[in-house]
């Protein structure tokens, strides 16, 4: 069974930092603790991005690899979380956080959006560890995901979490696509501003599903989304 979306309204209520408050990576970088700590400061709602690591801890972390981010070659899931604790973000001293981490530092003080970083063969258990790191957890959370695969896992638990559709495309059958995962019962979608109006999207807003936009970074695309959904995900500027 679906939530209602007026069971957490709080979704569409502030703008979104896209990886938290960072500042294009210049100083401080995405999906780090400073990033976030901006965040909370300005009173940002905060999305960011999980992957799994090789001992099965969810880590926040956007790349499959290590090398933009990092300044090493290699994949974020061979290494665990404790090791990839060590690992310099942007050369800063900010290191790569658990979820658990992560949690702690936002204590509830402004909503959380976790998008999971899904391969498709090599996701067992991922939906399950970031819900167990959830279960005691007591601020606003929702969950997305582009993968159908972890959205089905994470339906499956039941948490009393939305869950949402991250998501793109101007073509039919990418709509298709999107409609099969609505089918989960899903209560919000995340989607790329540049593909808005679309079809998909002016069906999914009137049966009220709330519509999230990604990535907002200037006037043009602030007021695709004021026109087209209820809240943006931004970087860049301050809104």
């Amino acid at each position: 069974m679906s939530m209602q979306a007026g069971d957490f309204k709080w979704l569409t209520e502030q703008p979104i930092a896209h990886r938290g408050y960072h500042d294009m990576n210049q100083a401080v970088w995405e999906n780090t603790q400073s990033a976030f700590a901006r965040a909370i400061a300005a009173g940002y709602a905060i999305e960011c991005d999980l992957q799994i690591a090789a001992d099965g801890v969810p880590v926040v972390f956007h790349d499959d690899d290590l090398t933009r981010l990092c300044g090493l070659p290699g994949d974020v899931r061979q290494r665990t979380s404790r090791e990839l604790a060590q690992l310099a973000v942007g050369g800063t001293a900010d290191r790569v956080p658990t979820l658990t981490d992560t949690l702690r530092q936002v204590a509830g003080q402004v909503p959380l959006v976790l998008e999971l970083k899904g391969r498709p063969g090599d996701d067992d258990g991922f939906a399950d560890a970031v819900l167990e790191c959830l279960e005691t957890y007591d601020g606003p959370v929702a969950l997305m995901s582009f993968d159908h695969h972890l959205l089905r896992d994470l339906k499956a638990c039941n948490p009393p979490r939305p869950i949402g559709l991250t998501a793109d495309g101007t073509r039919p059958e990418a709509f298709f696509t999107h409609e099969e995962a609505m089918q989960l019962g899903l209560d919000f979608i995340s989607y790329c501003v540049l593909h808005l109006p679309n079809s998909f999207i002016e069906a999914q807003r009137k049966q009220g599903v709330p519509v999230i936009t990604w990535t907002v970074r200037d006037a043009a695309t602030v007021a695709l989304t004021d026109e087209h959904a209820d809240q943006m995900t931004f970087e860049g500027f301050a809104p």
